[in-house]
């Protein structure tokens, strides 16, 4: 059953939203257009703060430029040279000069036409999305802003926003007076922030692209190697897939050895799967806040999971906080074949013991 959404919102009431959510940042263009975006097939993201520009893929070489976090380029190809202290070896060629990879989120521009109509599931109207732009810019529709990492960004001048391969429920739909089709978006499980972003920027996810892979085999195992950083995927004995991945970080930012965040070892079992997932933890110093997750595999009672990552691009380092950190089409890949399944509506399932796939995380002396 489709229920048409017929509501209209008028360009100042977004503005009086944008105000309202936003603050200071109001008095930028409110939306950036996907048109704006640099026109190339393969795009990368400034995943932090700043970014040096190098004439040669080497990090000793000269430095031709300086882009900042959330900065757009076209990513030509990727090629390796050193970087001195660093384990990758990755570099991207951009038309202004090389950029180390992990830096740099692999994002592509992919407009969508919007639909008009929800779905009616057991969780209300609404339907499943993810980012296919570099990033949208989010307008507050119940401002003040709840979440950490809300109120955090524009603190630090960067604009609230969603990026490429993020997964989130869209609740409703409407229309402005331009014409512009607007979703709204609603984490299921977050702090309860409501944002507008344009639907152009949104596939709806289907339920056929959810659908189970293998659900006839039983004897279903993942091996999570920390020493090398990889994730296989076995059949019995047949190994039927294999990524890189980025465990739990092994050093702080001092060079120090951190066993809270090192990746739990042994055997486990996964205990609940959600197609997005808020995340969060760590201390008010080093903490960490994380919306819109997809393919989340939790396998650990303390919220350890393999999940899709879109804040950095370090696959084969580990790098993160006890997590198990996978490029977005890995992680659905896990997310379908693991056991328990889950079904599009209504993309959580939690189970008691033994519980689903087992997992095996090692590390080689």
């Amino acid at each position: 059953m489709l229920k048409t959404m017929n509501a209209k919102l008028s360009r100042r009431d977004f503005l009086k939203l944008s105000a309202l959510g936003l603050g200071t940042l109001a008095m930028r263009p409110f939306v950036r257009s996907l048109q704006e975006f640099p026109q190339s097939e393969r795009l990368g993201r400034v995943v932090t703060g700043k970014v040096d520009l190098m004439s040669r893929p080497d990090g000793n070489s000269q430095v031709v430029g300086t882009l900042y976090e959330d900065a757009i380029v076209a990513w030509l190809r990727e090629t390796t040279g050193p970087m001195p202290y660093r384990t990758s070896r990755r570099w991207v060629e951009t038309p202004e000069g090389y950029i180390w990879s992990p830096l740099l989120q692999p994002v592509r521009n992919e407009k969508q036409i919007p639909l008009t109509a929800l779905p009616e599931t057991s969780l209300g109207a609404g339907f499943w999305a993810e980012v296919t732009a570099p990033y949208v810019d989010l307008i507050l529709a119940n401002p003040p802003a709840r979440a950490p990492w809300l109120v955090n960004r524009p603190k630090s001048g960067l604009p609230p926003r969603f990026f490429y391969s993020q997964v989130v429920w869209v609740n409703q739909i409407s229309v402005d007076d331009a014409g512009i089709v607007w979703y709204q978006l609603q984490e299921r499980y977050g702090y309860g922030d409501i944002f507008w972003v344009p639907a152009e920027a949104m596939r709806p996810l289907t339920a056929e692209e959810l659908s189970p892979i293998s659900p006839e085999v039983e004897n279903k195992r993942i091996l999570v190697d920390i020493t090398y950083q990889t994730l296989s995927c076995f059949e019995d004995d047949r190994e039927v897939y294999f990524c890189r991945i980025s465990s739990g970080a092994l050093f702080d930012y001092q060079g120090n050895r951190v066993d809270a965040w090192s990746t739990p070892l042994g055997k486990h079992r996964i205990w609940r799967k959600a197609i997005s997932l808020p995340l969060s933890g760590g201390s008010a110093a080093v903490g960490w806040d994380l919306p819109a997750v997809g393919w989340t595999t939790l396998f650990v009672g303390t919220g350890v999971a393999i999940h899709s990552t879109y804040w950095h691009n370090n696959y084969g380092v580990p790098t993160s906080r006890g997590c198990v950190n996978a490029r977005p089409k890995d992680a659905k890949w896990i997310f379908r074949w693991t056991h328990p399944l889950v079904s599009y509506n209504p993309g959580d399932v939690t189970v008691s013991m033994p519980g689903g796939t087992l997992i095996e995380v090692t590390e080689r002396a």
